[in-house]
């Protein structure tokens, strides 16, 4: 789901919730330090400095913590990067009976951070962005049901009847989430599809449907799309734990 890979310990814990480190690496009266480490990271990818090495030097200097890092990089861009989102990103009221293809593991993933108090990022393009890694297996959480209803019943609210899941079939348990989404969706009358591909992005990039997804990676190649994670939590989780690290530039 993203392009650097960052070592945090194992989670073992039974919701997407807060990390144990959060309260410590971002209180408040680090935030603008932090904003400042993604203005400046921001500028030198605009100025086409490598990614990996700009992190380093920005996180050195701001003698950031692995997971303040993985912040910074997931909530910044290049100026070219938040023009050419911008230009192809679409109201989420704009898309009603329309079908939208989900970039299943991101999307979910972040509400379920979202719905149990885990630390949200909103970053330069706007997009709403979580900390939480899969590392090749996902693991059902206590907000994982409710998430998936919650996200359904948002897109039903919205005028959004048919929607095409792609999952990631490497990742373990794929199928069993797969099943689940099925049954939910079955319950509720939603027409939804539910794929298992080796590569959702791919699909998704290539694809001419409208896209629901904050991968940056996807995001800079796709077509037409929406931040149906940030929507929902904007609109139905009002006790999200929102942090905007934007900062103008």
């Amino acid at each position: 789901m993203n392009h650097l890979e960052f070592r945090i310990m194992p989670d073992k814990r039974l919701h997407r919730g807060q990390h144990p480190a959060d309260e410590k690496f971002f209180r408040e009266t680090l935030i603008p330090g932090i904003r400042r480490a993604v203005a400046d990271y921001s500028l030198l990818l605009s100025k086409g400095y490598a990614e990996k090495s700009s992190l380093k030097l920005v996180g050195d200097r701001f003698t950031l913590t692995e997971r303040q890092r993985l912040a910074v990089m997931r909530s910044a861009c290049s100026d070219e990067q938040q023009s050419g989102r911008k230009s192809r990103q679409l109201d989420i009221n704009a898309v009603a009976g329309q079908m939208i293809a989900i970039d299943g593991y991101n999307v979910l993933i972040t509400i379920e951070a979202a719905m149990s108090g885990g630390l949200i990022f909103r970053g330069r393009d706007g997009c709403c962005r979580d900390l939480a890694s899969i590392h090749g297996t996902y693991r059902r959480v206590s907000e994982t049901q409710p998430a998936i209803e919650l996200i359904g019943g948002f897109l039903q609210q919205i005028g959004i009847n048919q929607a095409l899941w792609l999952l990631d079939s490497p990742v373990s348990n794929s199928g069993r989430l797969k099943t689940l989404i099925r049954e939910i969706a079955e319950k509720n009358g939603w027409g939804w599809e539910i794929e298992l591909v080796i590569s959702p992005d791919a699909v998704l990039i290539k694809g001419e449907k409208i896209v629901a997804s904050s991968d940056s990676v996807i995001l800079d190649k796709c077509g037409r799309w929406v931040d149906l994670a940030g929507e929902i939590i904007k609109k139905q989780i009002p006790a999200a734990k929102i942090i905007d690290l934007d900062i103008k530039l």
